[in-house]
C-alpha cells in the first residue's frame, strides 16, 4: 500500500498514520527536478485541502484529498496521464495529456467547495492541430499478460492497426512491433505518441511495454528488476510478444523489437540471448554494462549495482561480450558525441554481425549525444526502422517513398 508523505499526519509518539490508504503509487520517482504531484490548497470551512494525483495501473488520476474526512474526490477531465500540477486562485495548472491529446497544459478551474472540476480548458499544446488526424489514432488497450513467473502478470500497451482508408484481409495477422522503454526503471504511458502512429498507420501493430521494474504499478512490481535487470525485463518482452502472436493480434513471423539507451539494451539482450523476434533496432543501446556503471550520470551513481548485482551478472549479461550469439538482423543508431554509450559499443557488434554474415547496418550520427535531438536525425532514425523491418520480416510494402541506406549481407 503505497501513500504520498504530504497525504499523512504525525502523532505526538512519532508514528505516522496515513489519512486516505489506496492501492496506488501517489509519486513519481524524480527523474527531472521541478516535479510536483501535490498542491496544498487553503484551507476551507476548516478543512485541510491537497490537490494531489496519483496513478494506478498505468493511468493518472487528479483528486482533492480532505485530511479531516480521509476522503478523496476526483476531478473529472479528460487527462489520462498527469505530469504536473501547480495551484493557482480558484484553479489548478495541470500538464499531462491522453490518448487523444499530446502533451499540453490545461487549466482547471474548481467549484467553491474545491471538490469538483467545474471547467477545464488546454492553454498550451504541443501539437494543437492535431485532432483533425483523430480518425487515425490507434488507441492504446492496457493488456496484462503471463510472465514466466507462475501465477505472475506483467503489463503493457497494445496499439492495432489503425488507418480509415485501408482495411487488411481477415485472415491475415499484422506485424508487430514491440517496444522496450528506457530508464530501465521509468514507465511507458498511453499518451499520444505520433512516432507510434506512424506505425499504426501503417499497417503494424505495437507494443509498449512496461516490463517488471517499471513504475506505476507499485513498490512490489518497481523491485522485480533488482538484481534481475537483463532477466527480467527480456523475458517479459519475449512473453509480451508470444501472448498477442496467441491472442491472434500479431504475425508470429513477423516480430520486431526496438528500443533506446536502457530499452536498447534489454532490445540487444533479447536478439542475443533469445530466439523471439525476427529483426530488432537499437537506439544508442547499452551493449556493455560495466562501461555504463564507468560512465553513466553521477545522479545515478550505484543505480546500475542494484539492477545488476554482482561482477559475474555484469559480464554475463552485456551483449557485447556474447556477439556471436546473434542470429538475426539488426539495424543500430548511434550518436558519434554519445558519452553514456560510447559508439564503439555499436561499432563492435555492427563489426561482429558483418563478420557472421547477418544483415546488419550501423547509422552514425555526427554532433548526436545519448539521445537524438535533430529533427532530421529523428525522422530518418523512424523511416529507416520501418524499411528495414519492411525489407527483412518479409510480406510487407512501406506505403512511404524512402530511400533506403545499404544493408550489409542483405542481397
Amino acid at each position: 500500500m503505497l501513500v504520498d508523505p504530504s497525504s499523512t499526519i504525525v502523532e505526538s509518539d512519532n508514528k505516522v498514520v496515513s489519512v486516505y490508504s489506496l492501492d496506488a503509487e501517489f509519486s513519481k520517482p524524480l527523474w527531472v527536478f521541478g516535479i510536483n504531484s501535490y498542491e496544498f490548497i487553503q484551507s476551507y470551512q476548516g478543512k485541510n485541502l491537497i490537490a494531489c494525483s496519483y496513478r494506478q495501473k498505468g493511468r493518472s488520476y487528479l483528486g482533492i484529498l480532505d485530511d479531516v474526512q480521509s476522503t478523496i474526490s476526483l476531478l473529472d477531465i479528460p487527462f489520462t496521464d498527469i505530469d504536473n500540477i501547480i495551484l493557482a486562485e480558484h484553479c489548478l495548472y495541470v500538464e499531462g495529456a491522453s490518448a487523444i491529446h499530446p502533451s499540453s497544459v490545461a487549466k482547471v478551474t474548481l467549484d467553491e467547495q474545491k471538490s469538483k472540476a467545474v471547467e477545464f480548458k488546454i492553454i498550451w499544446s504541443s501539437s494543437p492541430d492535431c485532432l483533425k488526424y483523430k480518425s487515425y489514432f490507434s488507441l492504446p488497450e492496457l493488456i496484462e499478460f503471463p510472465t514466466e513467473v507462475p501465477g505472475q502478470t506483467a503489463y503493457a500497451y497494445f496499439y492495432p492497426p489503425t488507418n480509415p482508408v485501408y482495411q487488411a484481409d481477415q485472415e491475415e495477422r499484422p506485424p508487430l512491433l514491440l517496444k522496450s522503454h528506457g530508464g530501465p526503471t521509468a514507465e511507458t504511458r498511453a499518451l499520444l505518441n505520433l512516432n507510434i502512429q506512424y506505425w499504426t498507420s501503417r499497417g503494424w501493430a505495437f507494443v509498449d511495454v512496461n516490463y517488471g521494474g517499471s513504475t506505476g504499478y507499485g513498490r512490489e512490481y518497481r523491485d522485480r528488476l533488482l538484481g534481475k535487470w537483463g532477466i527480467v525485463d527480456v523475458d517479459d518482452c519475449c512473453s509480451c510478444a508470444k501472448f498477442l502472436v496467441d491472442s491472434g493480434k500479431a504475425d508470429g513471423e513477423r516480430l520486431c523489437i526496438t528500443g533506446g539507451s536502457a530499452g536498447g539494451y534489454t532490445t540487444l539482450a533479447a536478439l542475443a540471448f533469445r530466439n523471439t523476434f525476427r529483426a530488432g533496432a537499437s537506439l544508442y543501446g547499452v551493449a556493455d554494462l560495466n562501461s555504463l556503471r564507468a560512465e553513466t550520470h553521477k545522479f545515478e551513481s550505484h543505480y546500475i549495482d542494484k539492477l545488476v548485482g554482482n561482477e559475474e551478472n555484469y559480464f554475463e549479461r552485456s551483449p557485447i561480450n556474447f556477439v556471436d550469439k546473434f542470429s538475426c538482423p539488426i539495424i543500430l543508431f548511434q550518436g558519434l558525441e554519445d558519452k553514456v554509450v560510447p559508439p564503439d559499443q555499436a561499432k563492435k557488434i555492427y563489426q561482429a554481425l558483418k563478420e557472421k554474415g547477418l544483415p546488419v547496418a550501423l547509422v552514425e550520427y555526427e554532433g548526436e549525444q545519448h539521445g537524438f535531438r535533430k529533427a532530421e536525425n529523428i525522422k530518418f532514425t523512424l523511416e529507416q526502422q520501418m524499411v528495414f523491418f519492411a525489407r527483412l520480416v518479409g510480406n510487407f510494402k512501406v506505403a512511404d517513398e524512402i530511400t533506403p541506406i545499404s544493408i550489409d549481407n542483405f542481397d
